[in-house]
């Protein structure tokens, strides 16, 4: 998996995401000695959710390539791919834990909080970007951006599930009864608004980042001009 990845196309955007983690724990470290408090290390825990969605996509990936076939175990890694993947979007609601801007650090937390942010919603593009190629190979470009949309939107009442009703990925393991049992609580209009609005943004900066990679793909394919001496 570690070779495929380093020789990946991925490899530039992976090892500056793996930068980005790094610096951003440092600072989170740095913060907790200068200040005597721990109280964004839950930020460190919500990155390392964040790395399993595209983790997994690449194994998917790497699963298709090899021709393993659509086996339970090719369905099961998609499941825990869905599943999973809210934790990446999800990190921008951390923003909550912000106070009112007369405390002091408060850009200090703003800038760090942002840090793993922007890496969530990255992680969550480059997860969602692989997963829309492999779809629409086999099903078509517009089934690709259908599928897009669809998991933006599920992505977004996952988000709220997790923010407000408190419930985590893994639960739907380790207390799938109670889970069920509470699941008849979710739908209401406050959790409808917040699907909508959060599903609208990770589909607008989707198409935002999409179009950025497009750009680069043009810019690298472009002839190069020839240059001329004066």
């Amino acid at each position: 998996m570690m070779r495929r990845i380093l020789s990946h196309e991925l490899r530039i955007p992976l090892i500056t995401l793996l930068f980005a983690s790094f610096l951003g724990t440092a600072l989170i470290v740095a913060r907790a000695m200068l200040t005597g408090q721990g109280l964004q290390g839950f930020l460190v825990w919500n990155l390392f959710l964040a790395w399993l969605p595209l983790l997994l996509a690449l194994r998917i990936e790497a699963s298709e390539a090899q021709g393993a076939g659509r086996g339970w175990r090719f369905w099961a890694m998609i499941g825990a791919w869905l599943l999973f993947f809210p934790n990446a979007p999800y990190i921008f609601t951390d923003l909550t834990h912000l106070k009112l801007p007369i405390r002091s650090r408060w850009w200090t937390d703003l800038i760090i909080i942002l840090l793993f942010a922007v890496q969530g919603m990255v992680l969550a593009f480059i997860s969602l970007q692989r997963m829309q190629r492999l779809l629409a190979r086999h099903r078509g470009a517009a089934a690709g951006w259908i599928f897009v949309v669809l998991v933006a939107f599920l992505s977004a009442f996952g988000v709220y599930i997790g923010r407000f009703e408190r419930w985590n990925s893994w639960d739907v393991i380790t207390h799938p009864i109670r889970l069920m049992t509470d699941s008849f609580t979710w739908v209401h209009w406050h959790s409808i608004r917040f699907t909508i609005l959060f599903g609208l943004f990770m589909s607008v900066v989707y198409a935002l980042l999409y179009s950025i990679m497009w750009l680069g793909r043009t810019m690298s394919s472009a002839p190069s001009v020839p240059r001329t001496g004066l």
